[in-house]
């Protein structure tokens, strides 16, 4: 539990947090009553651990703790069981000149390295190693007379047991290559293979190596590594050798032996110390880095796949300086950590918090002197905590939401985007993030930009306007009128009307200066149409022009613009005004063709007496092109209201004739009206129709009676010809061909199905023809034309003075004719005599046919002696059971006869001896009609030489039911 002399002292220290500089909130219409968070980004906890001496070295990783004292015990902790607590006596494993210099923990917190150093000039350091399950310090006998400083982990280990590859910095510059694994008596030592010197920075001289991390660059086999001194930062950039899954780094090394050194970043300082820290991404990646030198932190982007320099894998390199102290000067840090957007830079008696972005002072916090100095500041990178190390305590700093305030510092920055990225969808925020871009795209000019943005900011509509205005950026100006109707919703009517018609009017003006201008035909003027259109299509935008188009009609007439007046119209779907309008002036051509461009069928009937009285061709070609969308019974009126002149015929004809054949028209006032128009005034015109129409009655598709009664008044005789034929008025029709001509009379009395008809038809023709000129040769025509005429059927027409002699010829041709029939007949007379005896024979041979039964004799379904029941027995031979037979028909039988079967079966078991015995009308008792009923139906025919054989030859011997069960049998 906090002490309450330490909740004074946490209050106090609030004193030292520095605020971000508020942001008037001039153009932002939110309520916002604190933008600050209230809880506090950066606070420390004190833990409640108690070291038994002062502190001197710490490490923590993955919530392993541990501390090394002046009593020369180290204190180790999992900070996840608070009981693991252990002190270990490693005093007592070191040379009594020997002193702690370093301690070292692996990122799993498992292998512990401290490094001593000799206290007198003639001593040697040592290194010892120690486990986390072990309380021994194993000394590394293999280990040159090195000074270790720094310790360069695997970050891709993740054995308990083994380090891999790691690399180790000396006092003199030197790099080590060794892995730490245990032998046969389980003891962890340096294997002497893994130990190999790889890379000397000093070149002989004292270059104390104070920072080594490196890294796998996912998905190869090259690796960067980051070795740093007090005064350099160097890069080594190359592919390592793999032998049994493990990397060998020398090679990583090879091409810097022989090269001069170039790859290393150089910073003057007169510090004897330096850190190098990572910051590691969610996926463990190094993601930046940082380097503590006198003049700042080194910080900088990392990125292995960036092509532009193939040596060097940092990116966007800077400075980041130191904050003044109470004496105004800039003093280097003892310590310090690196998160994702700070710096935490420790003191002997603070801890100070700086912006890596902005270089700002955001948190400070002031230890007790009873707490001691503070010793380390360290990271635990797997678990992503801070430790704060004193002589006598240990603090542990929780980070609330530090990114916060990076859309302030974005923003000051003039990175928008990322500045929104970090506003957290805080409506205010991003409102001042709008504003400060929009702001700044306006002072470079940059107008339609800045309208874009300024339409998602709340400042007020009046300024952004006047501001657009005043600069006369009227593109700018709609562009931000149009980003703020979007963005209005339907409640808002008065402020969309405003814009609507607002926008419309710097439309027109901008449309009308170019017209003026001379340039209505330029690549400009085309645009600006364009957008115009699309303006006047937008949802919102045509909505409202139903509620202010008179306002928007008059503006475009004071502009003189008839063609977007046109379009608007059509968007309003208010056709009928434009097109009275040019009918009013008698613009009847650009009537048409507003009707043309409208598509709305309604106003071709409404407008199309006036048009077609005024423009006959130029409406008709209106009207073809519109196709099947109009409906032409409706233009009948039309039609029928013109003036009937030749010029006014021929174009309604023209439309009548095409709506008819394109479209198969079958209304029949349409093809009335159009028989009409034939009749009056082109007569072979309408026989092409009436033929075209056919001699079906039910198929044409006009009246016959009104046809045959128009042609009659028009004196049309053939057409009355071909009309009184289709309503079957024969003998007129061919009276009336008669008059006509010949030739039409005879195509007349072929068309007849019954030849009794034709007959009297050809017999009218022959005796018109005949006793007109009594022309023997023409009446010899007309039986080979008509072979239904004979040569006695035209005898009768000529005169008596004409002798036989001149049908002498075809009068023996008939009478052969006669006797032929007559040899026919008896022929079929003498054929239908022998069938007739041939029957009688055939039925008298049946009466004395008989089949003998054996007693040994059995059915041929059940194989039973067949004399021990009723059976049947068929001239075929075969023979069955009368119940036999039964069951093997009953499947066969249809439904009806089943049901039939079954009833009369049922009938013989339920009446009694008396009611069977009873005669009936046919004077056979009801047992025997009963008997003979069933027999018709079960003994019809033999099932093994009947149709019931037939009909079953194309089914299968074993049903798909009784499949599997005769497989089982055959298995």
């Amino acid at each position: 539990m906090t002490s309450i002399l330490d909740q004074y002292k946490q209050a106090a220290q609030a004193s030292y947090r520095t605020k971000p500089p508020a942001e008037p909130m001039i153009s932002s219409g939110y309520i916002n009553m604190q933008l600050e968070d209230n809880v506090p980004m950066f606070t420390k906890q004190k833990m409640n651990l108690n070291p038994s001496d002062l502190i001197t070295h710490a490490a923590v990783s993955s919530d392993n703790l541990v501390v090394a004292m002046a009593n020369g015990k180290l204190f180790r902790m999992d900070i996840r069981n608070p009981d693991s607590e252990q002190e270990i006596h490693y005093s007592k494993y070191c040379q009594p000149t020997s002193k702690l210099s370093g301690l070292f923990l692996d990122p799993l917190g498992c292998h512990l390295l401290m490094s001593f150093s000799s206290k007198t000039k003639d001593g040697c350091p040592e290194l010892a190693y120690i486990h986390q399950k072990s309380s021994k310090l194993k000394f590394v006998s293999k280990i040159p007379n090195y000074e270790i400083t720094e310790v360069g982990w695997n970050f891709e280990n993740t054995s308990n047991n083994m380090t891999g590859p790691i690399l180790l910095g000396t006092s003199k510059g030197h790099l080590l290559e060794t892995e730490l694994e245990p032998n046969n008596d389980k003891m962890f030592i340096a294997s002497e293979h893994y130990w190999r010197q790889i890379f000397d920075i000093g070149k002989g001289a004292d270059t104390p190596i104070t920072g080594i991390k490196f890294h796998r660059v996912a998905g190869t086999n090259k690796y960067c590594i980051f070795v740093t001194t007090p005064t350099r930062i160097y890069q080594f950039i190359g592919h390592a050798i793999f032998s049994e899954n493990k990397p060998s780094l020398k090679s990583v090394f090879y091409p810097y032996l022989t090269i001069p050194e170039t790859g290393f970043q150089e910073i003057p300082s007169t510090l004897k110390y330096s850190e190098l820290q990572y910051y590691f991404d969610k996926n463990e990646m190094p993601k930046t880095f940082a380097w503590l030198t006198e003049q700042g932190i080194f910080y900088g982007q990392l990125d292995p796949t960036s092509q532009q320099n193939s040596n060097s894998v940092v990116t966007q390199g800077s400075l980041v300086t130191y904050p003044s102290g109470p004496d105004g000067k800039e003093i280097p840090p003892l310590s310090f950590v690196l998160t994702e957007f700070h710096t935490l830079l420790m003191y002997s008696d603070r801890v100070k918090v700086v912006s890596l972005l902005n270089q700002e002072l955001v948190h400070e916090d002031i230890y007790s002197e009873a707490h001691g100095k503070l010793k380390t500041i360290i990271r635990d990178l797997k678990k992503r905590q801070i430790w704060v190390f004193t002589e006598k305590k240990i603090f542990r700093y929780k980070i609330v939401r530090e990114e916060r305030n990076l859309w302030q510092i974005y923003s000051d920055k003039e990175q928008f985007d990322l500045a929104r990225e970090y506003c957290q969808n805080n409506p205010a925020f991003l409102d001042i993030v709008n504003m400060k871009q929009a702001d700044l795209f306006f002072s470079k000019g940059e107008y339609e930009r800045s309208a874009e943005i300024y339409a998602e900011t709340q400042r007020s509509f009046e300024t952004i306007c006047l501001k657009f205005l005043e600069a006369e950026q009227f593109d700018a100006l709609k562009k931000y009128l149009e980003r703020r109707l979007e963005s209005l919703t339907d409640d808002d009517k008065t402020l969309i009307s405003m814009i609507v018609i607002w926008m419309t009017e710097l439309y027109l003006s901008q449309l009308g200066t170019l017209r003026r201008t001379g340039r209505g035909d330029s690549s400009e003027y085309h645009q600006m149409q364009s957008d115009f259109e699309v303006f006047l299509l937008h949802p919102k935008v045509s909505k409202t022009m139903r509620h202010v188009k008179s306002v928007i009609y008059e503006l475009m007439s004071s502009h003189g613009d008839k063609q977007n007046l046109l379009k608007l119209t059509m968007i309003n779907e208010d056709f009928e005004n434009v097109v009275s309008q040019y009918v009013y002036r008698k613009n009847y051509l650009e009537a048409i063709n507003a009707l043309q461009n409208l598509k709305r069928p309604d106003l071709f009937y409404q407008f199309a007496p006036v048009l077609m009285e005024a423009a006959p061709k130029h409406m008709v070609n209106a009207l073809i092109a519109q196709g099947a969308r109009l409906s032409p019974s409706k233009l009948l009126p039309a039609f029928l209201s013109c003036q009937n002149d030749e010029a006014h015929i021929t174009e309604i004809t023209r439309y009548l004739e095409f709506i008819v054949v394109h479209f198969n028209v079958k209304d029949k006032a349409i093809h009335n009206y159009l028989l009409t128009l034939y009749a009056e005034h082109d007569q072979q015109a309408l026989m092409r129709y009436l033929s075209r129409q056919g001699q079906d009655i039910a198929l044409v598709n006009y009246d016959v009676h009104y046809a045959l009664r128009l042609c009659r008044e028009k004196n049309a005789s053939e057409a009355c010809v071909k009309l009184s034929a289709l309503l079957g008025l024969w003998e007129g029709a061919v009276e009336l061909a008669l008059r006509v001509r010949l030739a039409l009379a005879k195509s007349v009395a072929a068309l007849p199905d019954c030849p009794h008809v034709q007959r009297q038809l050809w017999l009218h023709i022959a005796e018109h023809v005949i006793t007109k000129n009594q022309d023997i040769k023409e009446a010899m025509s007309f039986l080979e034309e008509c072979p239904l005429i004979k040569i006695e059927d035209i005898l009768p027409f000529f005169s008596d003075v004409v002798t036989i002699d001149h049908f002498r010829e075809p009068i023996c041709q008939s009478l052969q004719e006669y006797n032929n029939q007559i040899e026919e007949t008896k022929a079929e007379m003498e054929e239908a005599t022998k069938a007739a005896k041939y029957v009688r024979d055939e039925i008298h041979s049946f009466r004395g046919r008989s089949v003998r039964v054996s007693a040994s004799s059995g059915c041929c379904a059940c194989d039973l002696a067949l004399l021990l029941r009723p059976f049947y027995l068929f001239p075929c031979g075969h023979h069955f059971h009368a119940d036999c037979l039964t069951a093997e028909i009953t499947p066969m039988l249809g439904a009806a006869k089943r049901s039939k079967l079954g009833d009369l079966q049922r009938q013989l078991s339920v009446l009694s001896n008396i009611e069977l015995s009873t005669a009936t009308s046919s004077g056979l008792p009801l047992r025997e009609v009963l008997k003979n009923e069933i027999d018709d139906i079960v003994a019809n025919e033999c099932i093994y030489c009947g149709e019931h054989m037939i009909s079953c030859i194309d089914k299968p011997f074993i049903s798909d039911e009784d499949w599997d069960r005769v497989m089982k049998e055959w298995e």
